[in-house]
């Protein structure tokens, strides 16, 4: 619940000194709701799935066809949680846990050392923000065949950051 919170605190933070336009990502359809199964619940489970996923290739943008030019400690936390991801061995449901912690630490120094502004900085938002939420999911799994899924996801996330920025 804590890291739940902290999570939030720090995306509301940096959307917030960000000064990011609201890209709009919901669906606008209406979810009913299944007996057992609150509305809120299924938006939530809805997000996880669209996050593990790498839907925001089809949002970001190049800037007329170029890679973004990104602050250099961007560019080295993206390639520390890579690597940290690379070198990675877990073995069970606790080692997954401390991964998305040390990726997390990475991730909250990306977040607070970016000095990028404009449309630069508005396509990097579509690229953290997934992964914010793949963090967030793999500091939950349960399994090792979940923490697995997750970081893969996790890794391909962090890879396509450089097909988009330099």
């Amino acid at each position: 619940m804590k890291k739940t919170i902290l999570s939030l605190a720090i995306l509301s933070a940096l959307l917030i000194s960000c000064n990011e336009t609201k890209h709009k990502h919901e669906n606008t359809d209406t979810v009913e709701t299944t007996e057992g199964v609150h509305e809120h619940e299924l938006e939530e489970m809805a997000a996880e799935t669209h996050a593990m996923g790498n839907a925001w290739v089809n949002e970001i943008k190049l800037n007329n066809g170029n890679k973004w030019e990104a602050n250099l400690e961007t560019t080295e936390g993206v390639d520390k949680m890579l690597n940290l991801v690379k070198s990675s061995d877990p073995k069970t449901v606790e080692d997954y846990h401390a991964l998305a912690s040390k990726l997390n630490e990475e991730k909250n120094y990306v977040v607070k050392k970016c000095t990028m502004e404009g449309p630069s900085h508005d396509n990097l938002h579509v690229f953290l923000h997934p992964l914010i939420e793949k963090i967030e999911a793999l500091g939950k799994v349960s399994s090792t065949d979940e923490g697995a899924e997750v970081t893969a996801n996790i890794q391909e996330n962090l890879e396509g950051y450089y097909d988009y920025f330099q």
